[in-house]
């Protein structure tokens, strides 16, 4: 008998294996803290970003930088965006200005923070994104520059709702 018990405990740590340390299994729906009208502000840029709900395993978004350097506002850049599973995992998809499409594979996942990554791209290699206490969504890319790493982040507040 404690043959037995032994045997089934071991089939079922072969079929259901203790999870591996570092990322969890989550799904897209864990994303969902991404959903909103996102605004911020450096200087004379103005900058959205704003990003559907996880509805259907994708969220799909799109940032906006536009300057009102002069008086005169106008845009002066672009991205579509998206996050997707696929048989590699969850993945950020980057096309800034409408370029052909660049993968990120998700390395880490906390409930309001996420990070990922592309080893092989020029810049950045790193991406990641978190939501802090107050609300604000931000925004970091880190990569190799000039013989030296280097990074850029960006911080977004919620857009009131239109009245």
């Amino acid at each position: 008998m404690t043959y037995l018990v032994l045997v089934m405990a071991a089939l079922s740590w072969v079929q259901n294996p203790a999870p591996t340390p570092g990322l969890s299994p989550r799904t897209i729906a864990d994303l969902a803290w991404f959903e909103g009208h996102w605004v911020g502000s450096d200087g004379p840029l103005q900058m959205e970003e704003i990003w559907t709900s996880a509805a259907g395993g994708a969220l799909v978004g799109l940032h906006k930088d536009v300057s009102t350097r002069g008086g005169t506002a106008r845009m002066v850049s672009f991205e579509f965006l998206r996050i997707e599973g696929g048989p590699e995992g969850i993945a950020y998809v980057a096309q800034p200005g409408g370029q052909p499409p660049t993968r990120f594979a998700l390395i880490e996942q906390a409930d309001r923070r996420v990070v990922f990554a592309n080893p092989a791209h020029d810049f950045p290699q790193r991406i990641l994104y978190w939501l802090d206490a107050a609300g604000a969504l931000h925004a970091r890319v880190e990569g190799p520059k000039g013989g030296r790493t280097v990074g850029q982040e960006w911080t977004w507040t919620r857009r009131p709702a239109a009245k």
